[in-house]
Parts: structure tokens; sequence; C-alpha cells
């Protein structure tokens, strides 16, 4: 049986992390942000939110 579909988000990362705080940093690389560019497909809950919304200055977000 398949898998069910959950909605996903699109997160690029569009602003370096030198000289941000270092929660904001740590928040990044846990998403899995290593380049300004890069981008990674995040499933889309509560706790991918809570990430977004502390680096929301440094990413895009778009629906997958």
């Amino acid at each position: 049986m398949a898998a069910k579909s959950e909605k996903k988000l699109k997160i690029t990362l569009i602003k370096s992390t030198i000289g941000q705080v270092p929660k904001a940093k740590a928040t990044i690389e846990a998403m899995g942000l290593r380049k300004i560019g890069q981008t990674v497909e995040l499933p889309d809950n509560g706790a991918t939110k809570g990430q977004i919304q502390r680096v929301r200055h440094m990413v895009k977000v778009e629906e997958a």
C-alpha cells in the first residue's frame, strides 16, 4: 500500500548565516541547509513551521 501523501514545503536559503545569532545558524543547519540557493523539502507540520518562523528573514518558502 502506498504511503499517505503529506504536504511538503520547499525551503530555500536566500541569505548567509554569517553574522546571525547562533540559534538561527543552528536552525538553518538542522533544516539541512548549507549553501545559499540550496533548497530542501520538509514536511508541512508544526515543528517545521516553528523553524521557519525563527529564520524567516533568511529563507524563502513555497508549497511543493
